[in-house]
């Protein structure tokens, strides 16, 4: 049977914290308060049918002691766009991730309720039901529901900057005769279904629903539609999952990053990379506040590595990179063909090209401008509008 080109190409794509969190952790799991132990688990039908999935998408790994619900997800909804979350009632975790910029915010680094200024971009949820590891450089936050009480109860920086506040946010909520309701809907056997428990589970739950893959790549690869995606497109989808660019060691499967798992499936464990953006040192550093894995474990080894994010929707969430201080793609690219980032000047200067901890799968490599251009508009059909503006995913305060 002839393969033709396209059928090839499709196929080879198919294949292709703080203390407190951690003891917010344990009194998250605690059956005395927690209240998603006696809940029945969907089956995967259902599971499937609650987020939605895509063609080609397999099912996302769901905790037992957090079982998907149609009435936990909204609630997570309402929950995800109400700036009474904060202490201050000024934020909401949608101010870091809009969906229009797949949940990203546009700016260099996050900002928090009171001002502060974080130093690691906004990163994308997209897909997120699918992310083996959390956040930039935490080896250790693996769940969605670990990750969700950063933002809310983290001090270094104040996001949410919920500690100590927690009886006046709860407070908001019990006052309102539409959170009795849908906090009553999503835990029905919960004799005081308003509580952190409740409220984390939602938000995860809602956040397992950011799933995205209806983009034009999708509609070539999982929908058999070779019209779908331009023949510029084409050529850039070939260069992309070439060994002479290598981006797919990196950014590859499903969800184009290795940074990710399923349901059966174990995670790579190779996740974090230094990609040579920076040596300030001359000796493989990074800026102090963001050293990456190596913040976490000290390792010489691991400084500089970060997680490689999803590039599903990449085109509309710029700046780029962990501290947001690559301004395009194309610059993006730009750094990859060099084999890192020399900045000549400023507080951060350095030769990232030559950073000892650089990983191998980033050594550089030539394109043409016609070749820049083809790449460039196959990582545009990996922008799904739908995602984008879909209401079901959107503000439930603007209907």
């Amino acid at each position: 049977m002839k393969v033709t080109t396209d059928e090839s190409r499709m196929r080879r794509c198919h294949r292709g914290f703080e203390p407190i969190v951690f003891g917010l952790a344990v009194w998250l799991a605690s059956p005395t308060i927690g209240c998603g132990g006696h809940e029945r688990a969907p089956a995967a039908e259902e599971i499937a049918q609650l987020l939605r999935l895509p063609d080609g998408f397999p099912l996302p790994s769901v905790p037992a002691d957090n079982p998907l619900t149609r009435e936990k997800i909204e609630l997570g909804r309402h929950l995800f766009y109400d700036p009474a979350l904060s202490a201050n009632g000024m934020q909401s975790c949608a101010s870091c991730h809009v969906q229009a910029r797949a949940f990203t915010d546009g700016r260099e680094t996050a900002l928090g309720s009171t001002g502060q200024v974080h130093p690691r971009n906004s990163q994308s949820l997209t897909n997120v039901a699918y992310n083996a590891t959390l956040t930039w450089a935490n080896p250790l936050l693996v769940s969605i529901e670990q990750q969700v009480m950063v933002p809310l109860f983290g001090e270094l920086p104040i996001e949410l900057g919920v500690t100590g506040h927690e009886d006046l946010v709860l407070d908001r909520l019990r006052d309102s005769p539409m959170y009795r309701e849908l906090f009553a809907a999503a835990n029905p056997d919960a004799e005081a279904p308003i509580a952190w428990p409740s409220i984390i589970r939602a938000l995860a739950s809602f956040c397992r629903a950011l799933i995205s893959g209806r983009s034009p790549f999708d509609r070539f690869v999982y929908g058999h539609d070779a019209q779908a995606i331009s023949d510029s497109a084409k050529r850039g989808l070939d260069l992309f999952f070439s060994e002479r660019l290598e981006c797919h060691h990196c950014h590859g499967g499903f969800n184009f990053t290795l940074s990710s798992t399923h349901d059966g499936v174990v995670a790579d464990a190779a996740a974090f990379h230094n990609t040579g953006l920076y040596n300030v040192d001359e000796r493989g550093g990074y800026p102090d506040d963001n050293t990456g894995v190596h913040a976490v474990t000290h390792r010489s080894e691991d400084m500089g590595r970060f997680r490689a994010p999803t590039l599903r929707n990449i085109a509309v969430t710029a700046p780029y990179m962990h501290d947001g201080s690559v301004a395009s793609l194309e610059d993006v690219v730009r750094i990859y063909e060099a084999g890192g980032r020399l900045l000549s000047g400023g507080p951060h200067a350095g030769d990232g090209r030559t950073n000892p901890h650089k990983s191998g799968l980033v050594t550089g490599f030539r394109l043409t401008d016609g070749e820049r251009r083809d790449l460039l508009a196959f990582l545009a059909t990996l922008t799904d509008q739908t995602f984008l503006s879909d209401p079901e995913l959107a503000s439930p305060f603007e209907e």
